[in-house]
């Protein structure tokens, strides 16, 4: 297998996206990302890692609250504002066939949730256990904050609980989160999703299915030309 001097692999796109599982866009993005992925002809050269970062950093470890009691206190937004605009949201994800139930979502601190999916990326299941907490969160109402939660969805998305529980328990991956979060400061992302495609193409937000195509058609035909860069 061979690669550049920046270590990019000639037969291989990567794309680091950072996201948190509380944000919407997010969850759209991933799910535009992959339909991009599928309609793409090289999508099994893709390779997608996620990375963190924290839309509410400041909420307490251990609380846990209505979304839309947050956005009101947090926000500063009249009540029928916020369930408006979630409704808003509602829809569009809808059309992407994602299920959006704001009145149940569950508000919390993400930083274990964060961890837990670095703990799956040992484990070469990241994307399983992103997703996993995307619907846990937006759709279930469950209470990602919860190490006992967290370890449930861990199992559900095929890991070990009871890895996955120590880790949780123990504080592992905390330096991969900080690395993550260091990195998107380097970077100047201030919101999320943000996806970067060979470590050069950047894209912000949930973009068309069109736009994700477009850049992994320009990031695949920029490849470091090794063994004819075919």
């Amino acid at each position: 297998m061979t690669a550049d001097v920046f270590g990019r692999r000639a037969d291989r796109v990567t794309v680091d996206v950072w996201s948190d599982i509380m944000c919407p866009f997010c969850y759209m993005g991933d799910a535009l990302l992959t339909q991009a992925i599928e309609r793409f002809p090289h999508g099994p050269s893709v390779e997608v890692t996620y990375h963190s970062f924290e839309l509410m950093p400041e909420l307490p470890v251990g609380e846990a609250v209505d979304l839309h009691d947050l956005l009101v206190r947090k926000r500063g937004f009249p009540r029928e504002q916020a369930e408006a605009m979630n409704a808003q949201v509602a829809a569009r994800g809808a059309k992407l066939g994602l299920d959006y139930r704001f009145d149940k979502a569950i508000a919390t601190n993400t930083r274990a949730a964060h961890r837990l999916t670095h703990f799956a990326k040992s484990a070469g299941r990241q994307h399983e256990m992103v997703d996993r907490l995307f619907r846990a969160y937006f759709t279930e109402g469950r209470n990602v904050g919860s190490h006992d939660e967290l370890a449930d969805l861990a199992a559900e998305a095929g890991l070990d609980r009871t890895g996955a529980l120590a880790a949780l328990d123990t504080g592992a991956f905390e330096q991969e989160v900080k690395a993550d979060l260091r990195r998107a400061r380097e970077l100047g992302i201030t919101g999320v999703p943000f996806f970067v495609f060979n470590n050069t193409y950047g894209l912000s937000g949930a973009q068309p299915v069109e736009s994700f195509l477009q850049a992994l058609h320009t990031a695949w035909n920029a490849r470091p030309a090794l063994d004819g860069g075919r």
